[in-house]
């Protein structure tokens, strides 16, 4: 069973100014697609063929998990951004995030803190703690919470250059200010329950 680059959930185009349809063909249609590519020809005639992305994932390392990891991480990414979305966070991850933090805004700062000094090819991530608490964690290269059992993988942004360097140059802090009006807090919402 091959897997396929799945759609992504609105248009190139949708959202503008923050990621422009430029940084979507590359991202998208190149990278993405591209990590797509490499893991169908890695699993072909292994036992891994019949296996899911979660599943390839969670039980293999070197070439076959970055690729694996990097699809999954990817999808997980557009399905956090949504056009006309953003803000202060909602329903029960906005209540979370207050309790936790204090605020959204000490959260927002917390979170761009460990984003924008998570160094090189990277992914700052907001995950559910089986005590219910929320934790902001870095990952390196393909790495991906998906790997922990004992967290709710909630949103994510992705810190490889390719995610902003068109849009944003190499400032981070601003394509991490884009990113904040993108977010899909009714996503968030859904993988928090």
């Amino acid at each position: 069973m091959a897997f396929e680059l799945p759609a992504l959930p609105f248009a190139k185009n949708a959202l503008e100014p923050h990621i422009s349809a430029e940084t979507l063909e590359f991202h998208y249609e190149k990278h993405h697609a591209t990590y797509v590519l490499k893991l169908n020809g890695l699993v072909e005639g292994t036992e891994f063929e019949s296996q899911s992305l979660e599943e390839i994932v969670k039980t293999t390392s070197g070439p076959m998990f970055n690729n694996a990891a990097q699809v999954w991480n990817h999808t997980f990414y557009w399905n956090c951004l949504a056009p006309n979305a953003g803000g202060v966070a909602t329903g029960a991850i906005g209540d979370a995030i207050v309790k936790q933090f204090g605020s959204f805004e000490k959260f927002q700062s917390t979170f761009n803190d460990k984003a924008v000094n998570n160094f090189g090819a990277s992914w700052t991530w907001l995950v559910k703690k089986a005590d219910g608490t929320l934790e902001i964690v870095n990952t390196s290269n393909a790495g991906t919470p998906l790997t922990d059992d004992s967290v709710t993988v909630l949103l994510t942004v992705d810190l490889w250059e390719h995610a902003y360097y068109i849009d944003y140059r190499n400032v981070r802090p601003n394509y991490l200010n884009g990113f904040w009006a993108l977010v899909n807090w009714d996503f968030v919402n859904n993988n928090f329950a």
